[in-house]
């Protein structure tokens, strides 16, 4: 196999507009990765790594952006004003991309089937990538519709569409951000085979230090629109240069970190605030002309509560039920059968006033913040809109004080409440939706995932907020995902669902501890980390 370089970028500086004024997002950038490389660029949200892959892809939208400076050669070719035939035929076949937010690169309206049968004209085939990264029941799904999937799932379907025509290079941007472990170790182990099949270089960028440090042969870390440091992986890792490389690895939650003083409640927690008893939700799937209708069970006859104060943790895979039950309890899907009551009340039996004040009380903060948000609306707007709908929250006059209070808390700058959410990378997103949710001065929030885009070091100050405004207001949590360090610091209790069932529950200590099923071990076994990386901490 030839190791000779495929792509250089040198010199790359890209400028974007904000209120009429260039800030600079990406600053003399220069990397070059060969055939059968993997290359990972790591940094916090906003560092400029998702914009400096982007460029490559010819995805920067000129204006608002502006490729100051810079050269791109991709296999001897200039790509910098390359014609819109010459692209076409580099980009997705040569040169291929995995995008951070799936959800809105899908067509809402075809099956994913159709989807992958766009780019490789064959069902079989598509069947079996749907089968190589990791879906279950493929012949099944490949007929469904991407609101059907959740979150990582549809990760999962981008990567098969990427991977359809085998490129030169993969770029995967935060490709394993909505994934479970065990699902992460699985589309990691399939990007090296494809390596090894083919050849393809891969870039991966990513602000997850352990998959970094498991998947790289160089690594660029990237701060403030900079590369700060560079070299082979284990090299960075275990002897940093940079005091900002060195921040970032002494925020691990894992490894020996997972030692540190935990967020958990120290309160005894209340009365119950949430009981939820045989909840079943039943999807009936479409049936052929020649095959009879299917069910499939997304929740499965499942029982829980929570207390005031409590955080309880919903653990799973992909799939697992976990997301629909979040969905279930905010009143948004009905179920097939079951009840939740909420302070004293049936959750599925309110409607007007009554459901408006629940969803007062009730918030959520939804894995795919991109979504969740509308495009044309500023970050004000954003957070402010709830004090529209419950106008006894909070007086107008204190609107943009308070606005700003919540962008600060959750890690941003009050100026950022005039720009839009395309301004912002996925991990800031993600912050604004927190700061939303706490707007409307909840008793209740489900966290769908809701640290799974951010860096480790904003990681730990969402928790610490969250676990804060725990003590001082007496909320209480529940704590979707899939990290399970993170869930470990922060829940009172774990429940683990598997295929829309409830296969173990218990406090937190003793659930880690001694883990009763097969399932829970797995899971605690996935959790990727080199040996090396644990010394380093």
């Amino acid at each position: 196999m030839s190791n000779a370089t495929i792509l250089k970028v040198e010199g790359l500086t890209v400028d974007f507009l904000s209120d009429d004024e260039p800030v600079r997002a990406v600053d003399d950038v220069s990397f070059h990765v060969s055939r059968g490389e993997t290359l990972v660029i790591l940094g916090e949200s906003g560092s400029g790594k998702s914009v400096s892959t982007s460029t490559v892809m010819d995805l920067v939208d000129c204006p608002p952006g502006d490729i100051v400076a810079g050269s791109c050669r991709f296999d001897g070719v200039e790509l910098a004003g390359l014609g819109a035939e010459a692209r076409r035929s580099i980009n997705g076949r040569r040169i291929a991309m995995i995008f951070q937010d799936p959800l809105a690169y899908l067509n809402p309206v075809y099956t994913v089937g159709r989807q992958i049968q766009e780019v490789f004209e064959s069902h079989g085939a598509g069947i079996e990538l749907l089968r190589r990264v990791g879906i279950p029941h493929p012949q099944t799904r490949v007929d469904f519709y991407p609101h059907q999937f959740s979150g990582g799932q549809r990760q999962r379907v981008m990567i098969a569409m990427a991977i359809a025509l085998k490129p030169d290079i993969l770029i995967a941007d935060e490709p394993t951000t909505a994934l479970d472990v065990s699902v992460q170790a699985q589309i990691l182990d399939l990007l090296r085979d494809l390596q090894r099949e083919t050849g393809m270089a891969l870039i991966m960028i990513t602000h997850d230090l352990e998959v970094a440090a498991s998947m790289a042969d160089r690594i660029i870390v990237m701060n403030g629109g900079k590369v700060v440091e560079t070299g082979i992986a284990k090299a960075v890792f275990s002897n940093p240069q940079h005091a900002y490389t060195s921040r970032l690895i002494a925020a691990l939650p894992h490894g020996n970190a997972a030692e540190a003083p935990n967020k958990r409640s120290t309160a005894v927690a209340g009365e119950t605030l949430l009981k939820v008893e045989h909840l079943t939700k039943h999807y009936e799937l479409a049936s052929g002309a020649f095959s009879s209708k299917r069910t499939f069970k997304a929740v499965d006859d499942i029982s829980f509560d929570v207390r005031r104060g409590e955080t309880l943790g919903i653990v799973g895979e992909s799939g697992s039920g976990k997301s629909s039950v979040a969905r279930m309890m905010l009143g948004l899907n009905a179920p097939s059968a079951g009840k939740a009551v909420f302070a004293g009340e049936n959750i599925f039996d309110m409607n007007g006033k009554r459901l408006m004040a629940f969803r007062r009380k009730v918030q959520m903060v939804f894995q795919d913040p991109y979504g969740s948000m509308n495009p044309r609306m500023r970050v004000y707007s954003i957070i402010s809109e709830p004090w529209m709908i419950h106008r006894d929250i909070l007086p107008k006059n204190r609107w943009k004080a308070r606005v700003a209070e919540l962008l600060e808390l959750v890690g941003l700058l009050p100026e950022h409440a005039e720009r839009y959410p395309h301004q912002f990378s996925g991990g800031q997103r993600q912050r604004i939706a927190i700061a939303r949710a706490l707007a409307s001065e909840p008793e209740l929030i489900v966290c769908d995932e809701a640290v799974s885009a951010l860096d480790v070091s904003i990681q730990a100050q969402v928790i610490d907020l969250l676990a804060d405004l725990r003590t001082r207001l007496g909320l209480s949590y529940i704590f979707i995902t899939h990290d399970l360090p993170i869930v470990r610091h922060f829940a009172d209790r774990i429940m683990v669902m598997k295929d829309g069932k409830i296969v173990e529950e218990g406090q937190t200590l003793a659930l880690f501890g001694a883990p009763r099923h097969e399932y829970t071990q797995s899971l605690l076994q996935a959790v990727p980390q080199p040996k090396w990386l644990t010394q380093a901490q």
